[in-house]
């Protein structure tokens, strides 16, 4: 059951991811593209925990997947700062 939750929780952030895109296409505003990538990384985060914790077990993507979450979250917290600057 677990498995399917991380699933979804990927299939959810890169589906926000898209549909953050698509509007920043269309309207060429500056935090749509921030969200988005914010976005992206969070959809990798959620791919490398269902690798790291039903694929390969015995390895420890600890690391990589906080750094991918800290990356997502902080070009989010700079499209924030960047468009109230």
């Amino acid at each position: 059951m677990a498995e399917c939750v991380y699933l979804m929780c990927a299939c959810t952030s890169a589906l926000c991811a898209f549909l953050l895109v698509r509007q920043y296409l269309r309207s060429r505003l500056q935090l749509l593209l921030w969200s988005c990538l914010c976005f992206l990384g969070l959809a990798l985060n959620n791919a490398l925990l269902f690798i790291d914790i039903i694929v390969v077990p015995n390895v420890d993507l600890s690391l990589p997947r906080t750094l991918v979450a800290l990356a997502g979250m902080s070009l989010m917290v700079f499209g924030l700062v960047w468009e109230r600057a």
